[in-house]
């Protein structure tokens, strides 16, 4: 088990983590890619770390798209893959439905072509309506144009008692134009339409950790996302290590605020991260160091002293929040602190 469960400060590392790792477990949305286009020194950077012997896996709660779909965008991003290195919250949930329910069952599809695929490699039968007699109801995120029509349909089907499974609950996912709707938005809504709730397989719960493991054999895997309670809460659940990129949906006050099950073991801004080895936060009485920064607790606030790399000041301010929260989420105002670092 990773001692990141009493995280009160990111870890440092004296070697790269693409050497100190043999998996990387890659989000993909708001880590490698953003609205399909390749984030910043992803593409660069992943290809050095693989070049070093790095495995490099695709992990994700996008039930939308099939692997074959995911490994030939990555590799026309500049990003060699294959369907075998993607890993789908599709595939997680199929195998738990599998569990389940009896080969040839008919499911309820409200979702894309990635859940039907997964659910036939299971041995399942995708159907349309809710009067198929369906067995159970499988919803994954179906893309933005997603007719109203379908949740109408799975609510339909629960209601006359059929059981109801979600790939993953992400309320919100990144975008090229922003942060848009997810899947876990479109499950709130037949959930409030049925009072009913599904079982669910993606990050952070343990059947997409299982799904990982069993198809990745990963020995020493080490979690890359930008979600705290999907990637990191996901790697904290496996007992697994984790780097948080700046580069998706969480910013600087919510990374200060986590609890400890939200806590990454190691925070940089992007993937170029991977090829570097991470600084040492230090406890200097009851302040934290890193770098030329120094962050304590002043009365009710984060106070942030000195210069320097932005990142190593947000890992010192890490230290001090977190040590400050327990066991808890930290509640003091770090808005004057983060302001100094530009993030």
């Amino acid at each position: 088990m990773s001692d990141q469960q009493y995280a009160s400060r990111p870890r440092g590392s004296s070697t790269a983590l693409s050497e100190a790792y043999d998996t990387a477990l890659l989000d993909l949305d708001g880590v490698v890619y953003a609205g399909g286009v390749a984030i910043d020194h992803a593409v660069g950077s992943l290809g050095t770390a693989r070049d070093g012997g790095m495995r490099l896996a695709y992990v994700t709660n996008n039930a939308l798209r099939t692997p074959d779909a995911v490994a030939e965008h990555l590799t026309e991003l500049g990003v060699p893959a294959e369907p075998a290195d993607v890993i789908t919250s599709a595939q997680a949930v199929a195998r738990l439905m599998s569990d389940q329910l009896p080969s040839g069952a008919r499911v309820l599809v409200i979702g894309g072509e990635g859940l039907r695929v997964a659910l036939r490699e299971r041995g399942l039968v995708p159907v349309e309506s809710a009067d198929d007699g369906p067995a159970a109801v499988a919803q994954g995120y179906g893309g933005p144009d997603m007719a109203w029509g379908r949740f109408a349909e799975a609510s339909y089907a629960i209601a006359r008692g059929v059981p109801w499974f979600a790939s993953n609950t992400d309320l919100t996912i990144p975008s090229a134009r922003g942060i848009a709707p997810g899947n876990g938005a479109a499950v709130e809504v037949v959930r409030i339409a049925t009072g009913a709730e599904p079982q669910v397989a993606g990050k952070p719960l343990p059947p997409m950790h299982r799904e990982t493991v069993l198809r990745t054999g990963a020995e020493r895997p080490l979690v890359v996302g930008d979600r705290l309670d999907t990637d990191i809460e996901g790697a904290f659940n496996g007992g697994v290590d984790s780097l948080l990129v700046l580069t998706g949906v969480t910013d600087a006050a919510q990374l200060l605020a986590a609890e400890p099950r939200h806590r990454p073991t190691y925070v940089d801004r992007d993937l170029r991260g991977l090829l570097t080895g991470q600084p040492e936060v230090t406890a200097a009485g009851d302040a934290f160091r890193c770098g030329g920064w120094t962050a304590l607790v002043r009365g009710e606030a984060l106070v942030l002293e000195g210069d320097g790399d932005a990142l190593d000041g947000l890992r010192a301010l890490c230290g001090a929040a977190w040590t400050q929260a327990g066991e808890g989420s930290c509640g003091l105002d770090a808005a004057k602190a983060i302001a100094r670092l530009g993030l």
